[in-house]
């Protein structure tokens, strides 16, 4: 998120010079354009030298910022021509809401661009009544098919029963997380028997296990920490931050909460130069040996250089 708007800051700040070069703005026009784009620039420094501090409450503050200098910058003294131009850069603020933002925050940020740039149109009274109302429609158009977007493509790396990240959404983070660096650890996680659990007991109560495994764990695991759905019985954590012999702790702690549920687990740390599928590779030997030795174990990858 805080990449995406950065772009959208420095795109519409651009933008905003772009249309201040080709106005004939008068000395108010001048400080007010000016203040417009030192907040554009503000705003993008700031989320490219501090994008791993920010916020989400900051971000939505920035999108609201972006929409409200969008309307003042409207009401400039310029051409009307300009001050259409200047109001569509409020779409910008709508893509990203739909993306990123709560159904209610998204509604709320929609009517926020509508009243801001729309309404900054009608108060300068030499805007046509249709140019206005092509625009609300535009921004409508973009929030109702941004947001079908952003709702299926969310979808595409989620497992529809847990909630949880599938394999493709775990893969992704895992991705990240190796390109950062740092230290890092994953665990994968099979759950013993779970074939009868369905065959004796059936597949809603076997529904039920996966549900437990992916809902107790919330409350052991520390900030950051990633559990996903890889498929069937098997799931897998992102433990950022950790060691091995830390995460080995946590996964403990994670067995201990799911009372009744036997599981195995193998735990792999990241070793600088290692790529994630040499990373799961070793944590899924790690898994194998804890099934070897007679499962309900936690198992710790021996490391690549030991």
């Amino acid at each position: 998120m805080v990449e995406t708007l950065a772009v959208f800051y420095a795109a519409g700040t651009l933008l905003g010079f772009l249309v201040v070069l080709e106005a004939d703005l008068q000395h108010i026009g001048r400080v007010a354009a000016g203040a417009a784009l030192a907040t554009g620039l503000l705003g993008t420094a700031v989320l490219l030298l501090a994008r791993d501090r920010v916020t989400r409450r900051l971000l939505d503050g920035l999108v609201a910022l972006a929409t409200v200098v969008v309307g003042l910058a409207v009401l400039v003294p310029h051409q009307p021509t300009v001050a259409v131009a200047i109001a569509w850069l409020a779409s910008f603020a709508v893509v990203d809401s739909c993306y990123f933002f709560t159904p209610r925050a998204m509604r709320a940020q929609l009517v926020l661009a509508v009243v801001a740039s729309n309404g900054s149109l009608f108060l300068r009274g030499d805007v046509p009544v249709w140019t206005v109302l092509a625009l609300d429609c535009v921004l409508v158009a973009l929030a109702v098919v941004t947001r079908r977007l952003a709702v299926r493509a969310s979808g595409a790396d989620r497992d529809p029963l847990t909630g949880l990240p599938n394999r493709r959404g775990f893969d992704d983070r895992l991705q990240q997380l190796v390109r950062a660096g740092g230290t890092l650890s994953v665990a994968l996680l099979d759950l013993d028997h779970f074939k009868e659990i369905n065959d004796t007991a059936g597949h809603e109560a076997g529904d039920r296990v996966l549900l437990r495994v992916a809902e107790e764990p919330a409350r052991v695991l520390p900030h950051g920490a990633v559990l996903a759905r890889q498929g069937g019985d098997e799931f897998a954590l992102l433990l950022p931050d950790l060691t091995g012999p830390e995460a080995v702790v946590v996964v403990w702690r994670v067995c201990d909460t799911l009372a009744g549920i036997g599981l195995s687990c193998g735990v792999a740390e990241y070793e600088p130069g290692e790529s994630a599928a040499q990373l799961v590779r070793r944590a899924d030997g790690a898994l194998y040996a804890a099934k070897a030795a007679g499962r309900g174990r936690v198992e710790l990858a021996t490391a690549v250089r030991a």
